[in-house]
């Protein structure tokens, strides 16, 4: 009976480690996230479901390019999924023709799938504060962004983390570039 006792007690201390862990990785580590829509196409597509790493950006800063997660704030569990364009401290335009322009500089970048016809707030020049970041979605055409004045810029506490894998489907399965 003791033998019993102790086996049930083993039992239930391995099942509270493996839920606290669980906890753990799901608040601090990795989150799953699916794509709702079509503002990162060609990218990421309707309904992929992707590993959202939460660690990373407590050791270093977000950078150009990177595919960020980050909560819509007018819609409770909701999340915008957009690529980092401005970096804190520059100052982003788009003009009349589509081309984005960081500190005057036109940006040479080939995640756009189609020319931006709608500059939004960024028809003139935004200077991002010490922790903001201006972000689009690769869909220019179909995509909600810092353009607007709803999303605007991102404040990096407001960033979830970093998508860097596609898990489904699983014949895309693997890193985000």
């Amino acid at each position: 009976m003791l033998r019993f006792l102790k086996w049930i007690w083993e039992l239930i201390v391995y099942i509270a480690v493996i839920l606290v862990l669980t906890w753990l990785i799901v608040h601090y580590v990795v989150q799953r996230t699916e794509v709702s829509g079509t503002s990162m196409q060609p990218t990421l597509q309707d309904g992929d479901q992707l590993i959202t790493d939460k660690i990373t950006y407590r050791f270093r800063s977000p950078e150009r390019y990177e595919i960020i997660v980050f909560p819509y704030a007018y819609r409770e569990n909701t999340y915008y999924i957009k690529r980092i364009i401005g970096l804190p401290g520059e100052t982003v335009r788009i003009d009349d023709g589509g081309t984005i322009y960081i500190n005057g500089k036109a940006l040479n970048e080939k995640y756009g799938n189609s020319v931006i016809t709608y500059a939004g707030v960024a028809s003139q020049e935004i200077r991002l504060g010490a922790d903001e970041y201006f972000v689009l979605g690769d869909n220019r055409g179909n995509s909600e962004d810092s353009r607007f004045s709803d999303v605007g810029n991102i404040n990096r506490s407001d960033i979830l983390g970093r998508a860097f894998v596609r898990i489904y489907p699983f014949e895309e399965f693997g890193m985000i570039h």
